[in-house]
């Protein structure tokens, strides 16, 4: 086990592009850590620079106190585990297994026996003279954690290695994984662009734009408070409400008549000051127009998506939309009148300029 320490990290590439752009961050002995973002925002490049797969341009790469910045991959003492698991085809699951520990010039018979006890665990003691191409997409999963686990690293990086699978098996996958690490207790770094997997594997998560990370903070803090405008957008199963209007007398006007309530926190702020106000689906409830009062926003039903054991309503006011997850069994008809009453400590303003940072009390 071991922490991990990337201080003023750079990637560029000769095209002057910047793939990691200015990285510091620290990862906790035995952490579980996501790297979180949407597609090109650096979150691969920043885990192979960490492995040794891609040159560091600028900065450091420590892992338990040892500076590993300019080391090969073979020595840095972690274990990567692809997207596409890269298993040797012509290879049975043994020596899939076995192969870091034959480059490591381990003897034939300790290879032999650390696979079948690392198989064992993994439920794929059946399975140990069989080939990639027999396995099914889970298999072959378990076989490439298996040879990642074999070799005993201090890190485990891990390279969206459920998305791949469909998707009842991909939950599945995740519960496991994440009951392995525990288990382990191994500091691992966990690529991925899906925000759910993120949420429920992780112990921290850092939220990723442009080679930047924009914000480092467990699952519920960056769901409860996102620290920009950018992870208000990407972080949640629904899209969060983001209105633009002015504070005036201590509420948020954003026209077509409706004035939006702020938190008591930020009832300070001076008139005039134009916002983003923010708050979760999940923090809005519903209540019937003819019991509107101030903090209740009184529309129509737009919209009535089914999640399953909830519904997303999204009812338009003033020219604006709201939405609101509401309980199984409460479902308006689009058309229906209804107002919303959004949690007030759970309102959020942001600054209406390019950063978009959150405003705090």
């Amino acid at each position: 086990m071991a922490t991990v320490e990337l201080t003023d990290l750079v990637k560029q590439y000769p095209n002057g592009v910047r793939g990691v752009d200015g990285v510091d961050l620290t990862i906790a002995d035995g952490e579980f850590f996501a790297l979180l973002g949407p597609s090109g925002c650096g979150k691969t490049t920043l885990l192979r620079t960490l492995a040794g797969l891609e040159a560091a341009t600028e900065g450091f790469i420590r892992i338990d106190d040892r500076d590993v910045t300019t080391l090969d991959p073979g020595e840095r003492d972690v274990a990567m585990v692809f997207q596409d698991y890269a298993l040797f085809p012509h290879m049975t699951v043994t020596e899939n297994i076995a192969y870091p520990l034959r480059i490591q010039k381990v003897g034939k018979a300790e290879r032999a026996d650390r696979a079948a006890r690392t198989a064992d665990p993994l439920s794929l003691g059946q399975l140990l003279e069989r080939r990639p191409a027999q396995l099914s997409g889970g298999q072959q999963q378990r076989v490439a954690l298996a040879r990642a686990i074999a070799c005993h690293p201090q890190v485990f990086l891990f390279d969206e290695p459920l998305s791949n699978l469909d998707a009842r098996l991909r939950l599945e996958a995740r519960t496991f994984l994440k009951q392995l690490q525990r288990r382990l207790g191994v500091t691992t770094v966990f690529v991925t662009h899906d925000q759910a997997e993120a949420l429920a594997m992780s112990d921290r998560m850092a939220v990723m734009e442009a080679g930047r990370i924009r914000q480092v903070g467990t699952p519920r803090e960056v769901f409860q408070r996102p620290g920009s405008l950018f992870v208000a957008n990407f972080i949640g199963a629904t899209p969060m409400n983001l209105l633009e209007g002015d504070l005036v007398d201590g509420r948020v006007d954003v026209g077509g008549g409706l004035a939006l309530p702020v938190p008591p926190s930020h009832r300070h702020l001076p008139d005039g000051e134009r916002v983003v106000w923010g708050i979760r689906p999940e923090y809005v409830g519903a209540q019937g127009p003819e019991d509107a009062d101030g903090d209740v926003v009184a529309g129509t039903v737009a919209a009535v998506e089914n999640l399953g054991v909830t519904v997303l309503v999204t009812v338009e006011a003033g020219g604006r939309q709201l939405r609101a997850v509401l309980p199984e069994g409460l479902e308006p008809q689009v058309g229906d009148p209804l107002g919303l009453r959004p949690q007030t400590d759970r309102v959020l303003l942001y600054r209406a300029d390019e950063d978009g940072a959150l405003i705090e009390p």
